[in-house]
């Protein structure tokens, strides 16, 4: 930024325009520079180092095994600060990741989901469905944005998020207290790319029902509970102050390595991790840019 006001300074004194004429002309600049080049959002993931976990809690992770499943977690699972992780080998297995207990890896990762979360439910909402069931007639299609909860969230049926072509659309669902699946319910993402987004943001516990076929990040301020069966084909369970539970389940954080022959995509996404409507602080970075580059120039002509 610097060096574009020093090209300007230098383009202004060879053509010998006066110091006041060069500020006022700095300063049209300035403003049609931030007017034109600052995003209001930025699409950018933000779940940082926890993208790479497909399973966090922070007391304990748990799994049992009653059906013909076994668990199957792509990705890493943490847990932290706690240190337990139970029923995995050789009951569940975890690839395309390893078992992070209480190390710098899980501590970070924590980090990053609990900013991630606190970022998700500050977010102004587009849509208030405190009254709604999720799946039910007329709520079973939802276009990108902020879904707003002020209690509990439950989902019956089938659930089909529509970007409508575009590669970038986010779904964020801002629930004030629990979230639960019915048996068999599902969510489905159609008609987007690899920056999509879908973030449950749960104020308290989310339960998946027996064979719900879930798809987004699960990041609950409690714990998680998987029934048996239930699935995230493309996303994460995060459990930021209590456990995650999991009984036969099948997480992915990677549907294109690992779709565990569902057949669902996640286009590339990297488990619908991708943008997410966060506003971004750049036009005060720009502006004081601005400022500086000013303040230098003042300082040139004054020399």
């Amino acid at each position: 930024m610097r060096a574009i006001f020093k090209e300007i300074s230098q383009f202004l004194d060879e053509r010998k325009v006066s110091k006041i004429k060069c500020n006022y002309l700095i300063l049209l600049i300035v403003a049609l520079t931030a007017f034109l080049c600052i995003p209001l959002v930025s699409n950018a993931s933000i779940l940082n180092s926890a993208q790479s976990f497909a399973v966090l809690g922070s007391s304990t992770v748990t799994n049992d095994h009653s059906t013909s499943q076994s668990t199957q977690v792509y990705g890493n699972l943490g847990v932290t600060p706690g240190t337990s992780v139970t029923g995995f080998y050789p009951d569940g297995t975890v690839s395309g990741g390893t078992i992070h207990k209480n190390d710098g890896v899980a501590q970070l990762a924590k980090a990053d989901a609990t900013a991630v979360y606190n970022t998700l439910s500050g977010l102004p909402y587009d849509h208030n469905y405190s009254s709604f069931v999720l799946g039910s007639a007329g709520y079973d299609t939802l276009s990108p944005g902020v879904y707003y909860f002020s209690s509990s969230a439950q989902l019956t049926g089938a659930l089909t998020l529509d970007g409508g072509g575009n590669a970038d659309a986010t779904w964020v669902f801002q629930i004030g207290s629990t979230l639960t699946t019915a048996s068999d319910s599902s969510v489905n993402v159609i008609n987007t790319g690899s920056g999509a987004g879908v973030y449950w943001q749960v104020g308290s516990s989310a339960t998946l029902g027996t064979g719900t076929m879930f798809a987004g990040n699960i990041i609950a301020l409690a714990s998680v509970g998987l029934d048996p069966t239930a699935a995230i084909l493309c996303g994460r369970a995060f459990a930021l102050t209590g456990a995650v539970t999991l009984k036969d389940n099948f997480i992915s954080n990677n549907n294109t390595a690992e779709d565990f022959d569902t057949g669902r995509s996640d286009f590339g996404s990297y488990g619908f991790s991708g943008g997410t409507p966060v506003p971004v602080p750049p036009t005060i970075f720009l502006l004081g840019s601005s400022i500086l580059g000013l303040a230098g120039l003042r300082f040139r002509f004054k020399g």
